[in-house]
């Protein structure tokens, strides 16, 4: 056998060809091994800290000088052109889409403005343009507490702080309009020092006290769903408006039912029917915990935070959002099913749940109108009695469906069951008031109003919505402006404590 310089020497060209070989190993391994250390140095000086920041530091932008590309997804939130089949994150108006929940929310704010949110940068503003939140002229004005604001902004961490958390609740909303600025951020969720998950606001650690349960020995896997669940489930507010989640029998909508019934608690009474009311508010981890995604060990921020990478480094996407925007990241990492199939599949859940909420919806309207019949010809409060506990309970079933974020998605059957369950109860109300008719010798067909627009339902509540209209836009033209320059000023203040060497302590308390 030859050797290889015999080989060489014979055929020139087979060197040319091992030299070039040889050199392109030698540059891929170069390139390889450059690559690896310029990673490796971006990984070390990823999470350099360029500024100090406060504990209670509400401003997201002060985190993003630490975490530029967080804070750049975090802004992509701004963006509110994407819309799916039910949700997404554009202004709607629900009632103009729906009217039946002028009906059922009648005598409550939501009978007069609701709309869909639309993400968490919006927070704060979203709150004050609600007409559910009055027009406050002057500090203590206003139909809202305190209380209101404290899962829109990480400033009211720093408020209670400063006030004490019933300090805080016994304030009205209007108090802290010059306070709470700053929309869900950073500082909702993280300690800045260490960057880890954290619970800032006391109902959830309060109700896990309550349970027996230590949040303290929580994972990080479970601390991605538990920071969400400090805002996103129910609650109420109790003595002094102080923010209590309703989950000492459990987290069922039944199970809350019957805790708000041992208690007597009441939202408001219909004006119509008359019925004791409980509002849901958004009971989304609550119905996430009986779904299939929870069993399986997956957190709220696996799907609407997916992890993404940019120069190398994986960080978490805080472009929070609903998945099938970016179904590439926040399914198809577990999923092998194409993204046309995925979406059907989401909205195949969507429409059956959709199909039977509507369905209890239009029973409780009936429902609600027949009673307001009843009573005008001369039902007595206890003939009454039976029908309205059922009134309430079957809309509340109705409303722990309505009012969760995705929840037709998250967990399918569990609302299907509690739709089953507040139809069967609102047939049982109707039933009850035929009943109390015909003690009062109507026997025929029990007259209805036209209701069937956002308008005829208001007009038929007597909602003057233009003169409330009228006067939030005074509001928001003349006091809005004033609590925002109130809080560029004291930003100011906090910017030149921070660079004052002399300074100790926190910047963010005089």
């Amino acid at each position: 056998m030859k050797t290889l310089a015999e080989t060489v020497q014979e055929r020139p060209w087979v060197g040319w060809i091992l030299f070039l070989v040889t050199m392109i190993i030698v540059f891929t391994l170069g390139m390889f091994t450059y690559t690896v250390v310029e990673r490796r140095t971006e990984a070390q000086f990823a999470y350099t800290l360029l500024t100090d920041v406060d504990p209670f530091e509400p401003r997201p932008e002060v985190w993003g000088k630490n975490f530029p590309r967080q804070f750049n997804t975090y802004e992509q939130m701004a963006d509110t052109t994407f819309r799916s089949k039910y949700l997404g994150s554009q202004r709607r108006d629900l009632l103009e889409d729906n009217p039946s929940m002028v009906i059922l929310f009648a005598g409550y704010a939501f009978s007069l403005d609701y709309n869909l949110s639309r993400g968490h940068i919006y927070s704060v503003e979203d709150v004050r343009q609600t007409l559910r939140t009055g027009a406050p002229m002057e500090k203590g004005d206003g139909p809202q507490p305190a209380t209101c604001w404290t899962c829109k902004s990480p400033d009211v961490a720093r408020l209670m702080h400063e006030y004490g958390s019933d300090g805080f609740y016994e304030k009205n909303l209007s108090d802290f309009g010059h306070e709470v600025v700053n929309p869900i951020s950073c500082a909702s969720c993280h300690d800045p020092e260490t960057m880890n998950l954290r619970i800032t606001l006391p109902a959830l650690s309060e109700t896990f006290q309550r349970k027996g349960m230590d949040i303290t020995r929580a994972t990080h896997q479970e601390m991605r769903s538990l920071t969400c669940a400090q805002c996103h489930v129910e609650y109420y507010f109790g003595d002094g408006n102080y923010l209590i989640f309703p989950w000492d029998k459990g987290m069922r909508a039944e199970d809350i039912a019957e805790h708000f019934d041992d208690i007597a608690f009441t939202d408001w009474v219909h004006p119509l029917s008359r019925a004791p009311m409980i509002k849901a508010q958004h009971p989304d981890y609550e119905v996430f915990t009986t779904g299939i995604h929870y069993q399986r060990g997956v957190s709220c921020a696996d799907c609407h935070m997916p992890y993404a990478t940019e120069g190398g480094q994986k960080f978490t996407d805080h472009r929070i959002q609903s998945p099938l925007n970016n179904i590439a990241n926040a399914c198809q990492t577990c999923h092998r099913q194409s993204e046309a199939e995925l979406i059907r599949n989401v909205y195949d859940r969507q429409d059956m749940v959709k199909e039977l909420r509507t369905k209890l919806e239009d029973v409780l309207v009936t429902t609600h109108l027949e009673a307001e019949f009843a009573w005008n010809v001369g039902a007595t409060d206890e003939q009454m009695a039976p029908a309205l506990h059922k009134i309430r309970h079957a809309q509340w079933r109705w409303d722990y469906a309505a009012a969760t974020h995705g929840g037709s998605f998250h967990s399918p059957l569990e609302l299907a069951r509690t739709i089953g369950d507040g139809l069967d109860i609102a047939h049982k109300a109707r039933r009850e008031i035929s009943g109390v008719l015909v003690e009062l010798g109507h026997t025929g067909t029990v007259p209805l109003p036209d209701v069937s627009t956002k308008e005829k339902a208001q007009a038929y509540l007597g909602i003057d919505l233009e003169q409330l209209q009228s006067e939030k836009q005074i509001f928001l033209e003349d006091v809005v402006p004033e609590w925002l320059a109130e809080a560029q000023a004291r930003h100011q203040r906090w910017n030149e404590r921070k660079a004052d060497p002399d300074h100790e302590g926190s910047y963010l308390f005089d």
